[in-house]
């Protein structure tokens, strides 16, 4: 069975590696912080003082840290995973960042007779939890076969997207920009019915009915109405640095993103307010607009 190695323990990375734990991987892990690798071992894996120490224990190792410089110097950097992992092994990119930074990663990750698939994943920490996320995979088929049985660990759907490094980063940017408009669209559908007199729970209800029903709605409207903006699981922050990145690739490519603009504006207003809250904070924001709270 295939050593594997976590780094980046985060409320997502931790989860997963925990998946990968239970499903009998001997797992080795790093994070810069000392109590999430006390989390780790308390759950059967075992500690790395560095990046490199982890892929020397490791057949391949996951990536999940927050953006593309953090990838780079963990992977390239000095004592990092192409110092010590052997040739044939296997990285799996599972940070969101951007596709030329995930190309430029990859240049150096196939110089050292190394794989790696390019795999951002969705679901939130809900989905990390459960073992239930989605993986946009891309990378050279074989290699994407050969790890069916760790991503599966964390994976509830597998897609292998394209062959070229990079395009799992595309597909995730672009899904961002629906994720992050639909996210936007919700906070001021709620707070609007709230203004205008609607209870809470009617909205929810209905909403919850028609067609625009969906996991991501149900849970950031109970959230919302919960008044539960912080320790949640969906940090501002990532959505943020995530529609940074789906703008990006959208000027890159000429195309233009009236909607999720929109959306990164608003998100860059919340952030300001509540740089440690999570995504529903900026419901708050719109509400003291409008002179009304969402609840039940």
């Amino acid at each position: 069975m295939k050593r594997v190695g976590f780094i980046g323990l985060g409320d997502m990375g931790m989860a997963m590696a925990l998946n990968i734990i239970k499903a009998g991987f001997e797992l080795t892990g790093f994070d810069l912080r000392s109590e999430r690798l006390e989390l780790l071992e308390r759950a059967g894996g075992k500690r790395a003082g560095s990046p490199g120490e982890v892929g020397a224990a490791s057949d391949v190792v996951f990536i999940m840290v927050m953006t593309g410089k953090q990838t780079e110097m963990i992977v390239s950097g000095e004592g990092g995973l192409l110092e010590t992992m052997k040739p044939g092994s296997t990285i799996i990119l599972t940070a969101t960042i951007q596709p030329s930074e995930a190309r430029r990663v990859s240049e150096a990750v196939f110089a050292a007779g190394l794989n790696i698939i390019d795999s951002p994943v969705s679901g939130g920490k809900a989905g990390a939890d459960a073992g239930t996320l989605v993986l946009m995979a891309s990378g050279k088929r074989e290699v994407w076969e050969a790890h069916q049985d760790v991503m599966n660990a964390v994976g509830g759907k597998i897609f292998h997207v394209g062959e070229e490094i990079g395009i799992g980063q595309t597909v995730k940017a672009s899904l961002q920009a629906l994720i992050g408009s639909t996210f936007t669209a919700i906070f001021e559908s709620l707070v609007l019915g709230a203004k205008a007199g609607v209870k809470g729970e009617v909205l929810y209800e209905v909403f919850s009915a028609s067609g625009v029903s969906s996991p991501l709605f149900k849970n950031c409207a109970k959230l919302i109405m919960e008044r539960k903006f912080k320790d949640t699981g969906s940090q501002i922050g990532t959505m943020y640095k995530d529609l940074g990145i789906t703008m990006d690739l959208a000027r890159q490519n000429g195309v233009s993103m009236f909607t999720t603009s929109a959306a990164q504006e608003l998100f860059q207003a919340g952030i300001s307010m509540f740089p440690d809250e999570d995504n529903w904070s900026i419901v708050k924001l719109l509400e003291q607009i409008a002179g009304t709270e969402v609840k039940w």
